[in-house]
């Protein structure tokens, strides 16, 4: 199988790909094997798709600004007795270039070639473009 998709899922709460690790961080100590991981109700049927080198972008202040490549899915049993997807991701995160998006619930696929590319070696570490600027900018299609 050579098809892949991707996820795309709002990061609630979070201000920044900084604010977004270290949320990450913080939660991985209380995870069965230090991963990173969210856990949605609904499985995704593309999981074939995803699980081929899929990852899952993450919509931060309205702009996709990162990924991660998803390793796998769990499943995992809530406290209310309802089957649940643990989407298993891997702890590295890559700064992609910024995408607008509208807001959403839950996730949504995002097809590989719609996916924004990943920032050069070195460019994360820059200082970003203020939010407001980095917003117009994409909106426009210059980033």
């Amino acid at each position: 199988m050579d098809k892949r998709v991707n996820l795309v899922k709002l990061s609630v709460g979070t201000e920044s790909v900084d604010g977004l690790m270290a949320w990450q961080e913080m939660r991985r100590r209380e995870l069965p094997e230090g991963l990173p991981r969210h856990v949605t109700r609904m499985w995704p049927k593309r999981e074939a798709e995803i699980l081929n080198g899929g990852s899952i972008y993450w919509v931060i202040k309205g702009l996709i600004q990162c990924r991660q490549r998803v390793l796998r899915m769990d499943e995992v049993m809530g406290e209310d007795g309802i089957r649940r997807c643990a989407i298993i991701l891997d702890p590295e995160l890559h700064r992609t270039h910024t995408a607008p998006k509208r807001p959403f619930q839950g996730w949504r696929y995002l097809k590989t070639e719609d996916s924004p590319a990943d920032l050069p070696a070195g460019k994360g570490q820059e200082d970003p473009l203020p939010l407001e600027l980095s917003q117009a900018l994409a909106e426009i299609g210059v980033i």
